[in-house]
């Protein structure tokens, strides 16, 4: 295929798309000028809607105060100022283009006094590896460009059926993160390299960075990620974000370009923890397509109104201590004693060794990309020039310039090399894996403590990008347990150390994400931790990266 074909694919998915959208919004933004003890969110006549929560949206809406397309617009021109301009964030790939039509719709809903609940007229962002009908979905890569299936994955019918405006949809590492060992995350070929909000030189994390970004930004109230093994908590954690990895199994994985069906699923990115709540209420339900989600609506509830700030009362809580720099040592040990302040019961816990878990997990997630994307590529009905992993790589080889200018695709390559799920050694390191994580490590450490959940730090410090080196992760890391085992992992900030957001995690059970909101919206109205980001290009003397990222 030749690259120029490619490249002009490029142009058509990401060229005018913000700028064309901020042109249509102008208008509405300022012809929505009520306002009735809600002027704290309006400036020179337009909506304030940086920081601001669902629930603040909502109270503007039902106030008159604004409308579903006043917000709409504002979030729009927000972009339009600073994703490809000012901080140039490349959070986002692409907009929606019925999002002004789409509040207005719910605008006329609430006018005939039909409102769907606390999202109805929301806008919301989705990374790109999740299907919306109006969009090409990319996972980042050139190979996907025209991948314009018409489809709403479940997950996302949800959301509209809930009153949510699809916004657009944001930037990720390419292909969710599985491609190279070397990757550098937040890049992709399609969205270029996700800056972080709080230094630009630094990584947002991945593969969810653009919706971390974005969210950080108040691009939206909120977004969707996708994690296989820290790709919501850990963008989260380094854009100073509330983040829920749910559990597998509660959430639909169909139209969501896949890595893996043992350990795949999408995740609410939000701001604080009860708009977390709020999106995860309206993302769950059973799937006749995603066999893990049958027993799904047992656990759909509203949990966002079952928020009790006073739940950390009593409640016993393993603490974890993995090996960390002492700035972040001290930040924990400031969030633990804010924990035991509300009320909380503190146990020191000691992790297991879990040997093998590594090289369990990894070939696992080999095997299944292999037969996943596969069965995902052949699902779609758009025109795409690859239909299996074998295809993918020969596509980059012959786009290395634009699809490989930092790192290549050695696991891709390890992937094609496994004999997908019908390899002799997936079913044995399957059952490894998942032993080693939920038995032998989350249950127990629970048993072990007598605890209910577990805390961590979620990651480190955010590091610099580096395309010659890729990521240069230090830090702890508490992703793995919860991600191998299918158990939910929720990160809430903790803070900044040295200028730079750090999250804190909270870990339980299969099934407790109420008892994990509970524990974080605790900690959190306590602590009162997260700090707005302020766009610096750098918190140290880090090398530029003028040139890097298109």
């Amino acid at each position: 295929m030749a690259k120029t074909g490619v490249l002009a694919g490029l142009a058509l998915v990401m060229g005018a798309s913000v700028p064309a959208l901020a042109q249509d919004a102008t208008a509405p933004a300022q012809a929505a000028t009520r306002a009735d003890g809600s002027a704290d969110r309006r400036v020179a006549g337009r909506v304030r809607v940086e920081e601001a929560s669902i629930a603040e949206l909502q109270a503007l809406m039902e106030s008159g105060a604004a409308t579903s397309e006043a917000l709409t617009a504002a979030y729009l021109e927000r972009i339009a100022a600073m994703d490809r301009q000012g901080p140039t964030l490349r959070a986002v790939i692409a907009l929606t283009p019925d999002a002004l039509e789409q509040a207005r719709l719910l605008d006329a809903e609430r006018a005939a006094g039909r409102v769907r609940g606390p999202l109805h007229g929301v806008p919301v962002l989705l990374k790109d590896n999740i299907e919306s009908r109006e969009l090409p979905t990319t996972a980042g890569s050139l190979a996907l460009k025209d991948n314009l299936t018409r489809r709403d994955a479940p997950v996302v019918a949800r959301l509209r059926e809930a009153g949510a405006v699809i916004l657009g949809k944001t930037n990720l590492s390419e292909w969710a993160n599985i491609r190279s060992t070397a990757s550098m995350s937040g890049w992709s070929a399609i969205g270029g390299l996700v800056r972080n909000p709080y230094a630009l030189d630094r990584t947002s994390c991945g593969s969810s960075s653009g919706s971390g970004a974005a969210v950080a930004a108040s691009f939206a109230a909120g977004a969707l990620g996708t994690e296989t093994d820290g790709s919501v908590v850990c963008p989260a954690a380094m854009n100073g974000l509330v983040g829920l990895k749910p559990t597998i199994g509660l959430v639909s994985r169909t139209h969501i370009v896949p890595i893996s069906h043992s350990q795949d699923t999408a995740g609410p990115m939000t701001r604080s923890v009860r708009d977390a709540a709020i999106l995860l209420s309206a993302m769950i339900g059973s799937d006749p397509a995603d066999e893990a989600t049958l027993g799904a609506d047992a656990h759909a509830r509203d949990y966002a109104a079952g928020l009790d700030a006073g739940a950390l009362s009593g409640m016993r809580i393993g603490v974890l201590r993995p090996q960390m720099p002492a700035e972040l040592e001290a930040k924990y040990d400031a969030a633990l004693e804010v924990l035991r302040a509300q009320g909380a019961v503190l146990v020191e816990v000691e992790q297991p060794e879990l040997e093998g878990l590594d090289e369990a997990e990894f070939f696992v997630l080999q095997t299944e990309l292999k037969s996943d994307l596969a069965d995902y590529l052949a699902s779609s009905p758009a025109p795409l020039p690859a239909r299996t992993l074998a295809e993918l790589i020969a596509f980059n080889a012959a786009n290395a310039e634009a699809e490989m200018p930092y790192f290549a695709q050695e696991i891709f390559e390890m992937a094609e090399a496994t004999g997908g799920v019908d390899d002799p050694g997936y079913a044995e390191a399957r059952a490894k894996s998942l032993r080693l994580a939920g038995a032998e490590g989350i249950d127990a450490m629970l048993a072990e403590g007598d605890v209910r959940l577990l805390v961590s730090p979620t990651y480190g410090l955010p590091w610099l990008s580096d395309p010659v080196h890729g990521d240069q992760f230090s830090g702890p890391s508490a992703s793995q347990l919860p991600a191998v085992a299918g158990t939910p992992h929720l990160t809430v900030p903790m803070g900044l150390v040295d200028g730079l957001p750090v999250g804190l995690s909270f870990m339980g059970p299969a099934y407790s994400e109420a008892l994990l909101l509970d524990a974080g919206h605790g900690y959190e109205q306590a602590a009162e931790a997260r700090v707005p980001p302020s766009y610096v290009p750098s918190v140290d003397a880090g090398p530029g990266l003028e040139g890097i990222a298109r």
